[in-house]
């Protein structure tokens, strides 16, 4: 699955850099069985933090595209999980996904399903995991969009 994994980020124009750090004192994932649950990530893009508030200062489409960067780091540590080796990977299990929004907002489905549909289009079925989207009055550093997961590998 690896090589049709890295032929379809290469279509999306995407390519997966080193797994980010954690920011403070626990680890970006943990292996149980055949299980890797992988920590919060956050939204961060080539440029920095993707920073915003939904329903204030940013569009469902500039969420989802916040949630699609989330995606592709839990893509980054699943990889490291798996010592590099992608073809590891059997499926995504569950996503948390966690929106900077205000009160009002109600949409947060659709931001993260810039990472559900992002994950889809990458493992196709394989990708395709139970969910859920949750508002938070803030998210760590000001950013819009906050998602952890939980994959199974070989």
């Amino acid at each position: 699955m690896s090589g049709e994994i890295e032929a379809r980020l290469a279509a999306l124009g995407v390519t997966l850099s080193a797994a980010p750090a954690p920011a403070a004192n626990y680890v970006p994932w943990v292996k149980v069985g055949t299980l890797v649950h992988v920590s919060g990530q956050i939204s961060q893009g080539p440029d920095g933090l993707i920073k915003g508030k939904l329903g204030a200062d940013m569009d469902v489409a500039a969420g989802a595209a916040a949630a699609q960067r989330c995606a592709i780091s839990l893509l980054a540590q699943v990889r490291a999980a798996c010592g590099g080796d992608l073809t590891r990977l059997v499926r995504a299990v569950k996503l948390t996904g966690f929106v900077n929004s205000t009160a009002e907002f109600t949409d947060q489905p659709k931001v993260i399903n810039g990472a559900s549909d992002f994950l889809v289009a990458v493992l196709g079925d394989a990708g395709r995991h139970a969910r859920s989207a949750v508002s938070a009055a803030s998210l760590p550093l000001g950013v819009a969009v906050e998602i952890e997961g939980i994959f199974e590998v070989r």
